[in-house]
């Protein structure tokens, strides 16, 4: 199985290369396990940022960290300037309040691995619900807004039905829908595609790609090598909570020596060779 590697985007000058996600020295630890040991990334303004890597690596503890979800031990991370987590008062660093919390992570959004839709709304109801509630938005104005999202990844058609009539692919689409329709500066995906039957990955990577050609800043954790080769401008390879090599797809899948990255590829392709019937 060959990895088409797309060419690396061009290096942006100015306020346009400033960080929109900066995370330095982050470190998570549960019990007395530590998951992230000095994660250093930055991800800015329409880049899109592929997290590959072993299984119980950290990835996604990474971007529930990004995306405030889990309170990181150490460290910091900062979007779009802004301190994620903790606030400073009277010269120490304490815990931020849930407004706080909030209010810094207004223009993040997030895709996870199942689609937690709402089985009682149909699929506009669904992508309306957080416009209506988190933002205020009017009914009707809700409405036009999760109908233009629906359109964008192809599911206009299916506005008034229920989350038990679509595939998984479908519902994921709405997933992705209802993230979009807040209108979010960065959009963080956690294995998309990793709960649908392989012949609907597809149809999500589809509307992902359109987003990153569009210039949707994006952090990916995904096991789509390929994916990961045509759309990212930097690959994160994540081995034991660190991040062990990063670099543009062609430095990382092409030209790495390490022998840790090395292996896990080579699983890898072996895996997808061997069920695509291309041989060992």
């Amino acid at each position: 199985m060959t990895l088409i590697i797309a060419e690396p985007a061009p290096v942006l000058s100015g306020a346009a290369a400033e960080p929109l996600v900066d995370a330095k020295g982050l470190y998570k630890r549960f019990a007395s396990t530590d998951i992230l040991r000095g994660i250093d990334l930055t991800i800015r303004k329409s880049e899109v940022l592929c997290i590959i890597g072993p299984s119980g690596s950290g990835k996604s503890t990474l971007l529930r960290c990004l995306a405030g979800l889990e309170t990181y031990d150490h460290g910091e991370v900062r979007i779009e300037g802004q301190l994620l987590g903790y606030t400073e008062r009277g010269g120490k660093r304490v815990r931020a309040t849930a407004s706080e919390l909030q209010h810094t992570r207004r223009n993040v959004g997030m895709v996870f691995q199942q689609f937690n839709l709402w089985p009682h709304m149909t699929v506009l109801g669904n992508v309306m619900e957080a416009l209506q509630r988190v933002r205020g938005f009017p009914k009707a104005k809700a409405a036009a807004q999760a109908g233009r999202m629906l359109e964008l990844v192809g599911l206009s058609g299916k506005a008034d039905a229920y989350p038990s009539r679509l595939s998984g692919g479908q519902q994921q689409r709405v997933a992705i829908a209802r993230a979009l329709a807040m209108e979010p500066h960065i959009m963080l995906f956690d294995e998309p595609t990793s709960a649908l039957d392989p012949e609907l990955v597809g149809e999500v990577l589809q509307v992902m790609k359109q987003l990153a050609r569009d210039g949707m800043t994006m952090a990916v954790v995904t096991h789509e090598m390929g994916f990961a080769a045509q759309v990212a401008d930097t690959v994160a390879f994540i081995d034991a909570g660190r991040i062990t090599v990063s670099g543009p797809p062609r430095q990382v899948f092409r030209e790495s020596k390490n022998p840790r990255l090395t292996q896990f590829l080579q699983n890898y392709l072996d895996r997808n060779a061997f069920w695509s019937g291309d041989g060992a």
